[in-house]
């Protein structure tokens, strides 16, 4: 690359040269796609004003490092006015965003957005977001909900009127989004501005880190004692990386699923949180689209009078089974040993043959989210 290194790829070359990381051609693509951003970024436009910066959009398989390198590419950015989110968790605030708007007298709005005028909320939540942050980071942009579809257009065509530049990573290409989805004409338009406005970049290197370092771990922790506990942990902390844990909240059905620790794509969660509440399918189909990896804490043999927390377990992991979401679990047993008798006990050594499969190479490759 001509001229100064970024501070993007002198933080990628020092865990280069740390081994924290390895070199992987997939990544460099991305690195320099972003090390491109971050000094455009840095340039002032005509008289002074504020450049309109083209956003990358990084897209391949899970575990090719897209969420590490734009961590670094986040941490790097000279913007001051930068937000990094999960998408979804963007989208679930613009709703309420939305929400606000629509239900607000003209005091609520004006405290809220510093107008209060028109009856259309897209305008007002884009000048809101684009007063916050000037670039947008996102994580895993995929788009299964028809409420987010019918609006992403309009929102991001707003957005980039009020020149916020966008980086985001994906597992698919933008032609690919919401595939099959409801009324997708509607949906087309963002796919347009997608690639309108970012340079889209493909991250297939060779390797899937997060599945080398799950394979070499295993994903069944039993029994649950201080040395289980210990390589739990430790995967969960490698898999993690540098990045925070934050709340995520679920919208179901009216209803808010709340998980405390989240990390991208990843939850950690107890027995007693998932199982131990009163939750149902939809709930776990939630937890289950969201997520592509679930650590599961605190799994107890069940004695048979626990067939309540049992039958909310079978349902747990048919969802995830179904969505092909990775499943570390810290039980006192292994899966065959976790509810033997008491009501649905027959039904259960179903569960105990899926726990088994979720432990095996093939199934562990398998793409989060594909049938």
């Amino acid at each position: 690359m001509a001229g100064m290194p970024t501070r993007l790829r002198r933080a990628y070359d020092q865990r280069l040269r740390e081994g924290t990381i390895q070199a992987d051609p997939g990544q460099l693509a991305a690195v320099e796609a972003l090390s491109r951003l971050e000094k455009d970024l840095g340039k002032k436009g005509l008289f002074g004003g504020v450049s309109e910066v083209q956003g990358v959009y990084l897209w391949g398989p899970p575990g090719r490092g897209k969420s590490m390198v734009m961590d670094l590419f986040f941490a790097c950015s000279p913007e001051p006015r930068k937000m990094r989110a999960h998408f979804h968790a963007f989208m679930a605030r613009v709703h309420g965003l939305i929400r606000q708007w629509r239900e607000g007298d003209a005091k609520a709005r004006k405290a809220v957005f510093g107008t209060h005028k028109g009856d259309d909320p897209i305008a007002p939540v884009a000048a809101l977001i684009a007063r916050e942050a000037r670039l947008l980071c996102f994580d895993e942009l995929q788009v299964t909900d028809i409420g987010d579809a019918l609006i992403l257009g309009r929102l991001f065509e707003a957005l980039f009127e009020h020149k916020v530049v966008l980086a985001v990573t994906s597992n698919r290409e933008p032609g690919e989004l919401y595939k099959n989805g409801v009324n997708r004409e509607l949906f087309v338009p963002f796919i347009d501005i997608i690639r309108r406005r970012c340079e889209v970049i493909q991250t297939a290197g060779a390797h899937d880190w997060r599945l080398d370092r799950i394979r070499a771990a295993k994903v069944w922790f039993s029994p649950d004692d201080a040395g289980c506990r210990a390589a739990f942990d430790r995967l969960w902390r490698d898999l993690k990386g540098d990045v925070h844990e934050t709340p995520a909240t679920l919208s179901v059905l009216g209803r808010e699923v709340e998980l405390e620790r989240t990390v991208g794509g990843m939850a950690r969660a107890s027995f007693a949180q998932l199982c131990g509440a009163p939750l149902g399918p939809q709930d776990y189909l939630a937890v289950a689209e969201r997520f592509h990896t679930l650590f599961l804490e605190g799994v107890p043999a069940l004695e048979s009078d626990r067939h309540i927390e049992a039958r909310r377990f079978v349902t747990l992991i048919d969802a995830l089974y179904e969505a092909k979401t990775r499943l570390v679990a810290l039980a006192e047993t292994p899966p065959e040993a976790l509810y033997t008798a008491g009501i649905g006990a027959f039904e259960f050594e179903r569960t105990v043959s899926r726990l088994n499969e979720m432990s095996s190479e093939d199934w562990l490759a398998k793409p989060h989210g594909e049938v």
